[in-house]
Parts: C-alpha cells; structure tokens; sequence
C-alpha cells in the first residue's frame, strides 16, 4: 500500500436505526478491511458469545473479536445488582478495546452495540466521544445500535439509518438461529 492511502483520514461510521441489519454491515464492512490486510478489532456490548458470525470472525486472519466472557441478557430484565456489574464490566471492555486498538495499531474498530451501552449508562457517552474526538488519524471507527445522540450524530462522519419496514418478530416469530443470532 502506498504511503498516501495509508496515511488517509480514517472516518467514523454510525449504523443506526430500529432495522435488522446494523451488526451485519458493520461486519461486511470488517470483512472488506481485513480482505484488504486490514488490522479490524471487534467488540460487543450487550451481546453473548452465542451467535453464528462468531467461531468464524474468530477464525479470519486481521480480525480480532473481543470475547463477551459475561451475558447479563436484556437491560431491561437485569437486576439492580446485574446492572451495576454489567456498567463496571462494559466500562472497562470499552476502555481495553480503545486502549487494546490504538496500542496494537489497529486499522479498523468496531463498537457494536455500544450506542445501547451509552443510552442505559453502562459506557459514558462522554468517555466515548471524547475518544472519538482524540482518535488515531487513520482509525477507522465503527458505531452501531439505536438513538444515538445528537453528538454522536454530529461527529459521525457516515451515518446508515436502517428502518424497519416489516419485521417477522411483529407477528410473534422468535430470533431464529443463523439469521437473527
């Protein structure tokens, strides 16, 4: 590669919205850096080791997936105790994955799930837009979940609203094993 597209601005990208589809650009997208011998780190928040895009992710050379070594399931169904174990570790995966991408010269870091973490206080949106505002010049930052700020939405540099039109869950059909997880 030469020295001018390696020194190329790395952009942030938000994929947004109530649609299915947000993880999945944002991995295509990892799947097109590390294509190109790009260094991609991957991070889940919210998230479990159960879903089918990991054993591969793990196995894709340039590709670094971050383990969920804890599940504290929906928000919403956590405990108070749950909630504050999940804001100490949440806090801290951010904070080792920030450190962990910059540290080991990372091309590509992907925040999955992360604006949920920021919406129920389990990262500081403060810390994250902070890191955002101070990243490495050529890192490439990927955001994904629902509601970001407005802030986020200002410093975003590509924004993907993904709507849904029409979702089978609606009709009472449950997350199905390859497709939704």
């Amino acid at each position: 590669m030469d020295k001018q597209r390696k020194e190329q601005k790395g952009c942030i990208h938000i994929y947004c919205g109530d649609g299915k589809g947000k993880t999945t650009a944002a991995l295509g997208l990892a799947l097109r850096a590390a294509g190109r011998g790009k260094k991609v780190m991957i991070a889940r928040f919210l998230k479990s080791d159960d879903s089918g895009e990991v054993p591969l992710l793990q196995q894709i050379p340039g590709i670094r997936l971050k383990p969920c070594s804890k599940c504290f399931g929906f928000y919403s169904q956590m405990t108070d105790e749950q909630k504050k174990e999940a804001k100490v570790y949440y806090k801290q995966l951010f904070r080792d994955t920030w450190k962990e991408t910059a540290e080991e010269a990372y091309d590509m870091v992907i925040l999955d799930e992360i604006l949920a973490a920021c919406r129920y206080g389990l990262v500081p949106e403060e810390e994250l837009l902070t890191n955002l505002e101070q990243k490495p010049f050529a890192l490439e930052v990927v955001i994904t979940g629902r509601a970001p700020s407005q802030r986020l939405l200002e410093t975003a540099d590509y924004i993907s609203d993904i709507t849904k039109r029409k979702h089978p869950f609606d009709q009472g059909l449950k997350a199905r094993e390859g497709i939704e997880y």
